[in-house]
């Protein structure tokens, strides 16, 4: 599914990534472990493609995405990978419902099909009776599931979550964890997690340690 050789990445004279190889196969939930500066987040926005490296290459679903012109890896971008951030970003003047569509509107998708999928995945994460409200009229959790269904409205190739439970309460955090797995065993969905959140780490098929721009542990 993904292949990352030989990554470097430095911000001046400040070394981020020292040379990291990763693998991650179809259906995998890969967790990124490491103290603070390791690298882990960077890592994870150089595979999503919002960052690029200075060296080395990242190929996702056969494609090397080192080589695509920036409008190109947009349009890639939007339709392959999904993300899910720590902070939902949902955007506030529009539905839930609306919110998840955003992605599937920017690939070109008419309005009765992203609407379809959009109420298809929120009916599925527990939320379909919410689906006509605001991001201030939901639960901390209930907006988190609404980022997840918009990662997932455009059947990405892989979801790259950065500390997607670091801003819920324990039992919202479990709750999403769970949700990880039953959407990988629904959909046979390849997840990348940035976490530090132990109970997501042991749940995952692999753990990945990072420590000083290297992986040491778990490639």
């Amino acid at each position: 599914m993904l292949q990352a050789r030989d990554i470097h990445k430095a911000y001046g004279k400040l070394e981020i990534l020292k040379g990291v190889d990763l693998e991650v196969k179809k259906g995998e939930i890969v967790t990124i472990l490491g103290a603070s500066g390791a690298g882990k987040s960077t890592l994870l926005h150089i595979l999503g493609t919002l960052d690029r490296q200075d060296r080395g290459e990242v190929v996702l679903g056969g494609v090397n995405v080192s080589g695509l012109s920036q409008t190109k890896l947009s349009a890639f971008r939007n339709e392959k990978i999904g993300f899910i951030f720590q902070f939902h970003h949902l955007l506030p003047e529009f539905t839930a419902l609306e919110n998840v569509c955003i992605p599937a509107f920017i690939a070109g998708k008419g309005k009765k099909e992203a609407e379809l999928r959009g109420r298809e995945l929120l009916d599925m994460l527990g939320l379909g009776h919410r689906a006509d409200h605001k991001p201030s009229a939901l639960s901390g959790g209930e907006q988190q599931r609404v980022a997840v269904a918009r990662a997932f409205v455009n059947r990405p190739a892989v979801v790259m979550a950065d500390e997607p439970s670091g801003n819920l309460d324990s039992e919202n955090a479990r709750s999403l964890h769970s949700l990880f797995l039953e959407l990988r065993e629904q959909f046979a969905q390849t997840f990348i997690i940035v976490t530090h959140n132990e109970h997501l780490a042991e749940m995952a098929d692999r753990k990945v340690i990072m420590k000083d721009g290297l992986i040491i542990s778990g490639n």
